[in-house]
């Protein structure tokens, strides 16, 4: 039997389909001693690069991963235990740890990785997770898709059940945007959760999709339990206009690399495999008469068409409002407007894209608000 003393730190699955990963560095060396949520070691995926946070407090006591080197999901990395636990036990745990097969419970209970809806808006991809009482559906942002929670969906299912969706014109859902307004793309949601079954949902909505997530609120009510806001549009009128012309008109790797960079805190974390799929989504046909269309119903001239701040606070329902202090595309200083009734978290370290950067500390955050809110 393994020694419940020594926790485990393995290759983590974010997403639905990642199945493997590659260390690319260590941030912590051995004999550092750990708390809940601290950043240990660097992964890179064939999305995106990410931060493997310490689960559990101790001490780091072996290094495993080797860096550069890639290893299948749920592979063992490291080890931590408290210093009383003898070298021997150690060493016995990582001879006895076997890595779990992919096809192993979790995939065998995960089902589709993604499926789709016929709404009035369109065929919509979506992906659900999670079997919990609570519904949770999740609003991405302008020119992003359901991966963009590729680091939040299944801690988020751990306690719900959760859809992360393709709005309109976005991923692998209809390129046609017949209401590229935004109360089009609200009502193409609420569209969405008509055909899924949903009947009432805490709604998580990143950037545009905050916007879109707050239009619901205001215009549906009665299916909105709670709003998380991440990064969100709809607080106030700047934006970066440059970012936006700029993901809209970039046709090659060059354009759009400088164009993603600006998502993080920590430009390296834009992959190449992230930009390439983004250059793929942006070649299909259709895509770039949406992103158009939206940029120009939604950003015209460089500032947002539809600041909802003063409704937000005659809103009531549960508001939480998550932001990066280094956000480059939407300020930080827009967060205040939510009001003084939303529960407001500023996060150090971290830019546009904070539920990826700061994925951690956000699930946690918008869990926390999901449980208050619940009941």
């Amino acid at each position: 039997m393994l020694n419940e003393r020594i926790k485990p730190i393995v290759m983590p699955k974010w997403g639905l389909s990642m199945a493997e990963g590659k260390v690319t560095g260590w941030l912590k060396p051995v004999g550092s001693r750990l708390s809940v949520g601290d950043e240990i070691l660097e992964v890179e995926t064939d999305k995106i690069a990410g931060v493997v946070e310490a689960g559990d407090g101790g001490t780091l006591r072996r290094v495993i991963g080797e860096p550069s080197t890639v290893y299948p999901v749920k592979a063992l990395l490291g080890v931590i235990a408290d210093d009383e636990v003898p070298d021997a036990d150690i060493d016995a745990y990582i001879a006895g740890y076997v890595t779990p097969a992919a096809d192993d419970d979790d995939e065998a209970q995960a089902g589709p990785r993604t499926e789709f809806a016929d709404t009035p808006a369109g065929s919509l991809r979506y992906a659900r997770r999670g079997e919990g009482a609570t519904t949770v559906v999740l609003v991405h942002g302008f020119g992003g898709d359901l991966d963009n929670w590729l680091f939040n969906i299944d801690a988020l299912a751990a306690d719900a059940t959760v859809y992360a969706l393709d709005l309109p014109g976005h991923g692998q859902s209809a390129k046609a945007v017949a209401d590229p307004s935004l109360g089009g793309l609200s009502r193409a949601l609420v569209g969405f959760m008509d055909a899924v079954g949903v009947d009432r949902a805490h709604l998580v909505g990143h950037s545009m999709g905050g916007a879109v997530a707050l239009r619901t609120a205001l215009d549906a009510p009665a299916r909105v339990q709670s709003l998380t806001l991440i990064g969100s549009a709809g607080l106030g009128p700047e934006i970066n206009g440059d970012y936006i012309a700029g993901f809209v008109g970039a046709s090659s790797r060059r354009d759009l690399k400088p164009v993603l960079e600006q998502l993080f805190a920590d430009p390296g974390l834009v992959s190449r495999q992230l930009v390439d799929d983004l250059l793929k989504y942006k070649r299909l046909d259709g895509v770039g008469d949406a992103l158009a269309a939206l940029s120009g119903g939604l950003f015209a001239g460089g500032r947002q068409a539809h600041v909802l701040a003063g409704d937000l606070a005659e809103l009531n329902r549960p508001v939480l409002v998550i932001w990066g202090a280094d956000d480059r595309i939407i300020p930080a200083s827009h967060a205040p407007q939510a009001g003084s009734k939303a529960t407001i978290e500023v996060i150090e370290g971290a830019g546009h894209m904070v539920q990826m950067e700061k994925a951690g500390r956000v699930n946690e955050l918008v869990r926390a608000h999901i449980g208050r809110s619940a009941s």
